[in-house]
């Protein structure tokens, strides 16, 4: 889920085919790069993908979460489980913003407990999205590790978080907004900032 600045001005209306207007800092062979590295670099960090479990914060989270685990299992011959975090009841600013509703949450058989966890993400920017994750993965269950994965990093953190793997740190202003579209939801890929 990607987070944007409460007062950020309302979305603007799409361009061609459905992209949205800005400027494109991230074409489909920008993320198929950027997720092959932090593929590699989960690999690295983790000495392989025993115990490993990738789980996407819906919903631009969970297909990237999805790619990644393809990408281990090119490399290592191995099917790291993936799942979904909803982290929806989780927010702290639910009197503020009208929510979407909940999404699935799905945990891969085998649990969290013990396992080394990375939460995949599209967009790190205040850093509450992820203390929400964080929240609902402690009413599931007590990994051993806890590791964050985003596409993008923009900046402006409210909480002391930070991602272990990141595709492309972007600096913004904050009330500039980030825009990640990917095929398997929107029939369209890539990161604009507008």
């Amino acid at each position: 889920m990607s987070e944007q600045p409460p007062s950020s001005p309302a979305p603007q209306s799409d361009g061609p085919a459905g992209e949205p207007e800005g400027r494109v800092v991230l074409d489909d062979r920008d993320i198929a790069r950027a997720l092959t590295r932090i593929s590699h670099e989960i690999l690295e960090r983790n000495k392989g993908a025993a115990d490993l479990v990738l789980l996407g914060i819906p919903s631009r989270g969970v297909p990237l979460a999805r790619r990644v685990a393809e990408r281990i299992a090119a490399v290592e011959g191995v099917e790291v489980p993936v799942g979904s975090l909803d982290i929806t009841m989780y927010r702290d600013d639910l009197r503020k913003h009208p929510a979407r509703g909940p999404q699935h949450t799905e945990i891969p058989a085998g649990g969290i407990d013990g396992r080394t966890v990375v939460l995949v993400d599209d967009v790190l920017y205040s850093g509450r999205t992820v203390r929400a994750a964080l929240d609902a993965m402690n009413d599931i269950g007590r990994p051993d590790v806890v590791r964050l994965a985003v596409l993008v990093d923009r900046g402006h953190r409210d909480l002391p978080i930070r991602a272990d793997h990141v595709g492309k740190n972007l600096p913004s202003a904050r009330t500039e907004r980030v825009a990640v579209r990917l095929a398997e939801l929107d029939d369209v890929e890539g990161v604009w900032i507008s």
